[in-house]
C-alpha cells in the first residue's frame, strides 16, 4: 500500500474510534437520572426550543457578545473553518475532480478558520482572565482543532499534503471524545436543556406578554 492508503486507514480508525467515544460519552449522558421541571407552566416549551437553537444564537441576544464582537466573530470563522475542514475530508478522494472555484472557496475559508483559531491560543495567553481560566487541555484541543483546518487548506493547495492530513485526522478522532472537543456533543444537550426550561417557564421564545423578554 503507498501512503495514501496506509494514513487513510489511519484517519478511518481515528474517526471510528471517536464514534465510539461520542457514543459511550452519550450513552454516560442518557444514563442520568431525568429530573421533571415543576415550575408552572408560563410558556411554550417548543417556542423556547425554536428559540434556543435559532435566534438565541445570535450575538446580540447574549450578554457577553453584545460587547465582544470580536470574540464572537472570531469564534464564528473558526467553527466554520472546522466544518468545511471535515468537508474537505469527505472530498478528497476526488480533489482533482473538483472545480476550480469550489476549491479556492475552501481555500479562503479554512484558511481564515485555521487563522482564527491559533488568534484563539494568542488570545488565552494574552488575556489575564482567560490564562487564569485555561487548562492545558483547552490548548491542546485549540491547537489540534486550527492544525486540522490547516491541514484541509494545505491539502487544498498542495495535495502532497494530504497523507499528513489523514494522520492528523486520526489524532484529532480519538481525541475528540477525550479533550474539550467533546462540547461538540454536550452542546446540543444544553441547547435543549436551555430552551426547554426557559420557554416552559415563558422567560424565552414567547410572544411578548407579561412574562416574556
Amino acid at each position: 500500500m503507498d501512503s495514501i492508503a496506509i494514513t487513510r486507514i489511519i484517519a478511518i480508525v481515528g474517526l471510528a474510534l471517536c464514534l465510539l467515544g461520542i457514543l459511550l460519552r452519550l450513552k454516560t449522558i442518557m444514563n442520568r437520572p431525568f429530573k421533571k421541571d415543576l415550575s408552572r407552566e408560563r410558556g411554550l416549551t417548543g417556542r423556547g426550543l425554536l428559540f434556543a437553537f435559532t435566534l438565541g444564537m445570535a450575538p446580540w441576544e447574549k450578554e457577553s457578545t453584545r460587547i465582544h464582537w470580536i470574540s464572537y466573530m472570531r469564534g464564528i470563522f473558526f467553527h466554520v473553518g472546522i466544518f468545511t475542514a471535515f468537508g474537505v475530508l469527505l472530498v478528497s478522494p476526488w480533489l482533482e475532480i473538483l472545480p476550480n472555484w469550489l476549491i479556492w472557496l475552501g481555500v479562503v475559508i479554512t484558511g481564515f478558520g485555521a487563522l482564527f483559531g491559533f488568534a484563539g491560543i494568542f488570545m488565552r495567553l494574552s488575556g489575564p482572565n482567560e490564562r487564569v481560566l485555561s487548562v492545558p487541555d483547552d490548548y491542546v484541543s485549540v491547537f489540534l482543532s486550527s492544525f486540522f483546518i490547516a491541514l484541509g487548506f494545505a491539502t487544498l493547495l498542495w495535495p502532497s499534503a494530504l497523507p499528513v492530513f489523514y494522520v492528523v485526522t486520526g489524532i484529532v478522532g480519538v481525541y475528540i471524545p477525550l479533550g474539550k472537543i467533546r462540547h461538540c456533543v454536550y452542546f446540543f444537550f444544553s441547547k435543549f436543556f436551555f430552551g426547554k426550561g426557559f420557554g416552559h417557564r415563558g422567560v424565552i421564545g414567547q410572544s411578548k406578554g407579561k412574562y416574556a423578554e
